[in-house]
């Protein structure tokens, strides 16, 4: 890396990733002290040397040429799959989910670095597909390229981070210029598909009476029946669109598709799940379903929001934290803590660096001259979307909880270097977008 070079990084982007992690640093400390002033834990020493360790990361893979990962990047994609298929079989179950590797007290996630190794080896394929006349290759490739690494974290069952994948996909997908109306089918795919899944819990467990409608959505034979029914309709509209090109024909081939795999997705949803999933859902309609059990998280962390008022309560003042009424404080629900402490003022900062950080991956993305470079941004600006607005969301009680951590600030390793090791690839880029 040449003396230059150094006036080329982006200092704006490097700048709000480590004051994030500062932030993550101050009130994962805050949520270790207890009514009397007494830190229990050392979660906070552990962050300081994995920020450390991340920031020299990031400012090492800013020095390097990030295009020397493209001949690599296969590699780097079955080496990621390897150890997560490892960590379904051997891993250590932390939470319910078998997603940890480790030795005694250190463990690594694989499933947060296989969404970098994701993300690098689908940009390789858009981007050497990108003269290819055949959207539809594209975009089935690059679901098969996300859903791979996606469906084996679902069998550890970590559901949170399986979303994530499905957010990078859509977004690389979008900015490399597949047909939107294949983005568009898989986006009501997968909301249907969550809203069928949801209806049948509502109808259970939140208005407490039987609708008969709602009832089918549970009933194998009434999805094998109808499935059955709308796969046979959409070949007949699909041959009937090969041999007559009529534009009618193909669009009812597109919506008989659409509502055949939502059917499918739900029921498969509905068997797949765990208990403690599903409640998940349940008390995200209404967290008063079970104050005391599986709503107790969303309740004292809209509280805690709630109480920390436009300034907040200072720090290291917090209540909700303090007095451990929030489970899981220092990884989930830390910017509830964070937000009782520094109030609404505090939280538009953090809003406002995620803000920041998604401007300068989208400049990164207009002014490099390289498109593979561009998809990787592509896709980190998507990464960082979806846990921003998850954990957020959830924190807020806007989102169900999915144990998905704030990036930079919930308390985590892996999670954290992951985070770091994006931003140094999105400084490499910038520092050679004008290079070709």
């Amino acid at each position: 890396m040449k003396i230059h070079d150094f006036l080329e990084v982006d200092y704006a982007l490097l700048l709000s990733a480590v004051l994030l992690t500062v932030f993550g640093i101050l009130f994962i400390y805050s949520s270790s002290v207890t009514t009397f002033g007494v830190s229990v834990s050392s979660e906070y020493l552990r962050q300081i040397s994995w920020s450390v360790s991340g920031l020299v990361i990031t400012l090492v893979i800013a020095m390097l040429n990030y295009r020397r990962i493209y001949y690599v990047s296969v590699y780097m994609y079955l080496g990621a799959l390897a150890l997560l298929v490892y960590t379904c079989l051997f891993g250590r179950v932390v939470n319910g989910a078998r997603a940890w590797l480790g030795i005694g007290p250190f463990g690594i996630q694989p499933s947060e670095f296989a969404k970098l190794t994701t993300i690098i080896f689908l940009a390789r394929f858009l981007d050497s597909t990108k003269n290819s006349r055949s959207d539809v290759w594209r975009f089935v490739i690059s679901c098969v390229i996300a859903f791979v690494p996606m469906l084996i974290i679902l069998m550890q069952p970590d559901f949170g981070t399986s979303l994530v994948f499905i957010a990078i996909l859509l977004v690389m997908m979008f900015i490399s210029g597949v047909a939107v109306r294949y983005i568009v089918f898989f986006l009501v795919t997968i909301s249907l598909s969550g809203l069928l899944l949801v209806l049948p819990l509502w109808q259970t467990h939140i208005i407490g009476k039987s609708i008969p409608f709602l009832l089918m959505l549970s009933n194998k034979t009434f999805i094998t029946i109808t499935a059955g029914t709308l796969s046979i309709v959409f070949f007949i509209s699909l041959f009937g669109y090969i041999h007559n090109k009529k534009i009618f024909f193909y669009w009812i081939s597109y919506c008989a598709l659409i509502i055949v795999l939502s059917l499918c997705l739900s029921y498969a949803g509905q068997k797949v799940l765990k208990p403690y999933q599903i409640m998940r859902l349940i008390v995200f309609l209404d967290p008063d379903i079970d104050p005391r059990g599986s709503g107790w998280n969303i309740i004292q962390s809209v509280t805690a929001i709630g109480s920390g008022g436009i300034l907040g309560k200072g720090y290291l003042q917090g209540t909700q934290s303090h007095y451990r009424f929030l489970p899981q404080q220092s990884t989930d629900f830390i910017f509830s803590i964070y937000s009782e402490e520094w109030g609404f003022l505090g939280g538009i900062m953090v809003f406002l660096l995620f803000l920041l950080i998604i401007m300068r991956l989208v400049k990164i993305m207009k002014t490099t001259s390289d498109t593979f470079g561009c998809y990787i941004s592509a896709g980190l600006a998507g990464m960082y979307i979806f846990h921003f607005l998850i954990n957020v969301g959830m924190a807020m009680g806007i989102m169900p909880i999915t144990g998905i951590p704030l990036l930079f600030m919930s308390y985590g390793g892996s999670a954290l270097i992951t985070a770091m090791t994006g931003i140094g690839l999105a400084l490499s880029i910038h520092i050679r977008r004008f290079q070709y």
